[in-house]
């Protein structure tokens, strides 16, 4: 990774965190507004926003005060969705791996400490990482793709 790689990275991951404290009040549970989300896109134009989304949400989960599950596991499945959207980059399926590996997987253990049941979590989740990506993130994309290409 060069070093322009490494500070991009260093500040994707420094915006998803101040994005998530800002938010705190919206940002966790079955129904949230996280406009962090939104940054779950930049692999399509950057690999190095992968390992910095992983390491970002691990640390955000801290706040949220939901324990170990939403701490790993949820840096998991961002790790997973950041992965497959690089992977997929050039598809529609990199714009659905954030929402679909998010309403499906972060349900599994919010169902649980909500004690809801799984599928209301996972129209939960899945209605709010939508919003996120599809109004907040596709725009961003939109316009760094502008920018990069002048």
């Amino acid at each position: 990774m060069s070093t322009r790689q490494l500070v991009r990275a260093a500040f994707i991951a420094a915006v998803y965190i101040l994005l998530v404290y800002f938010f705190a009040g919206v940002s966790f549970g079955i129904f949230q507004l996280r406009p962090a989300e939104a940054l779950t896109l930049l692999p399509i134009l950057y690999p190095e926003a992968v390992p910095a989304l992983f390491v970002a949400v691990m640390l955000s989960n801290i706040l949220g005060g939901l324990g170990p599950w939403d701490v790993f596991g949820g840096s998991l499945v961002t790790l997973l969705a950041a992965w497959l959207t690089y992977r997929y980059r050039h598809s529609w399926i990199a714009y659905a791996s954030p929402i679909v590996c998010n309403a499906l997987l972060i349900s599994i253990y919010l169902h649980l400490i909500f004690e809801v049941p799984y599928w209301l979590s996972v129209v939960g989740v899945g209605v709010s990482e939508s919003v996120s990506v599809l109004l907040l993130g596709i725009p961003l994309i939109k316009l760094l793709q502008r920018r990069v290409n002048r």
